[in-house]
């Protein structure tokens, strides 16, 4: 158990920082959002392999 929390703290602090790396570049946001496009089979599927 402690070791998951200390990987989502790790990932959350990279995905943090990319987000403080790439803020220098204007984004452009789209108007559908990923999850939408994703059908939900591939959306559960992902989630069971990161269980």
């Amino acid at each position: 158990m402690l070791e998951k929390l200390i990987q989502a703290a790790f990932i959350t602090f990279l995905l943090q920082l990319i987000a403080v790396l790439t803020n220098t570049t204007p984004m452009h946001p789209k108007a559908v959002s990923p999850l939408a496009e994703m059908s939900g089979p591939v959306i559960s599927s992902t989630f069971q392999v990161l269980k």
